[in-house]
């Protein structure tokens, strides 16, 4: 389980370390931060894929997504006094991720390329592109230089031993490519290959839809499927699976807490599989095409949630959307159910959903309420002092 998240330097998290439980719930007013939270978890992942420089790509580029405002804000700034003025850069470009778990903790740095970074010293097409300046895997929840275990700086890697000698990995990575991929070995590098499978279990959903066209209204060819797709194609062949091999008596409880007297049937014509969702008071049942946006969507969340192959972290983007107040209880039900085998992270603007989460739970419910203060995210509440511990690898 993740303790402690800490970001550096994206887009409005200047300087963020979050602590983190069994069940999170970031919230705050629109425009604090809460996507720029929840896009740095997606980079972190999308790293242990070797994907975090197309990612940022994707988002417009190192230049983008990194902080905006000046390297540092004065007293008098602070207290109304001077006005907010930019200032000559003293520290190098750099946009820090990274976490701690009970037993490993990983950090990323990027950074601007070299002027002349292309082949033979000749200036490069991609001059736009981060590197990957510095990477860290260590043991236990903090960093010290006893606890490293695998330590990229540019493009040389270096890793211990079982009796605490460092050895080169043996070849240089290019700037674009993360030691998660490159040097998880199981052998040499054990750690770093259990972490970065750990990292790929990582689930995000944030877009499941729910339009006249979306993929989950149609009938789809059904095969077993243990995890829901980012856009519920499979949702049908989902549902059936939690059925068959999930929690015994979950799937119709969880239908019945949100729609009593009701009842969700997977219909499978040779091998196509098709929802027919009995309600109350219907003579026939209802296709995916005909349901309702909110009840298709809380269908959806029911893959999502009750997946029988939870996953190390699971993160869910705004998951009330659509849904109306009546349902909150029953989602919040599902999301403290999956909380239980898996650490959730749910971002969420909702009051009510939040409320319903805190009083439907007997976990306890980590709240992150985040605020923000001359364009700077900040956790409500937290200063200087109250930060659990955490060191960035050093260049």
């Amino acid at each position: 389980m993740l303790t402690t998240l800490a970001i550096e330097n994206y887009r409005s998290l200047r300087r963020l370390v979050l602590p983190l439980g069994r069940l999170n719930v970031v919230t705050g007013a629109n425009g604090t931060g809460k996507s720029s939270l929840y896009r740095a978890l997606r980079l972190l992942a999308d790293a242990s894929r070797n994907g975090a420089v197309a990612a940022l790509a994707r988002e417009g580029g190192l230049s983008s997504t990194l902080w905006a405002g000046p390297e540092n804000i004065s007293p008098a700034v602070r207290r109304g006094e001077q006005p907010l003025q930019g200032t000559v850069r003293s520290k190098a470009v750099s946009l820090r991720m990274g976490f701690a778990s009970e037993d490993y903790g990983y950090a990323m740095d990027f950074g601007l390329p070299q002027p002349l970074g292309g082949e033979r010293g000749r200036p490069s097409a991609f001059s736009l592109d981060p590197e990957i300046k510095r990477e860290a895997l260590w043991a236990g929840p903090f960093l010290r230089p006893a606890s490293l275990l695998v330590e990229r700086g540019g493009g040389g890697v270096r890793i211990r031993d079982g009796d605490g000698k460092w050895h080169d990995g043996g070849h240089a990575l290019q700037p674009f490519d993360s030691m998660l991929s490159e040097f998880a070995d199981p052998e040499r590098a054990p750690e770093l290959l259990m972490l970065r499978e750990r990292m790929r279990s990582w689930r995000f959903y944030d877009h499941l839809r729910t339009d006249v066209d979306a993929p989950a209204r149609q009938v789809q060819i059904g095969t077993r499927t243990t995890i829901l797709g980012p856009e519920g194609a499979d949702v049908a062949a989902a549902l059936q699976t939690i059925r068959e091999i999930g929690p015994q008596g979950a799937l119709d409880v969880a239908i019945e807490q949100a729609f009593p007297g009701s009842k969700v049937e997977i219909r499978n014509n040779a091998g196509r599989f098709e929802i027919a969702f009995h309600q109350h008071g219907l003579l026939r049942p209802l296709s995916g095409a005909e349901l309702s946006d909110g009840t298709l969507r809380y269908l959806l969340w029911v893959a999502a949630l009750l997946t029988p192959r939870p996953p190390a972290l699971l993160v869910l983007n705004e998951p009330e959307t659509s849904l109306h107040p009546d349902l909150l209880p029953a989602l919040a039900n599902l999301v403290a159910t999956a909380a239980k085998d898996t650490q959730v992270i749910v971002v969420t603007h909702s009051r009510p959903f939040l409320a319903a989460l805190q009083s439907g739970s007997d976990l306890d419910v980590r709240t992150i309420e985040l605020v923000k203060s001359f364009g700077q995210t900040a956790l409500e509440g937290q200063g200087p002092l109250d930060e659990p511990p955490w060191k960035w690898p050093s260049r």
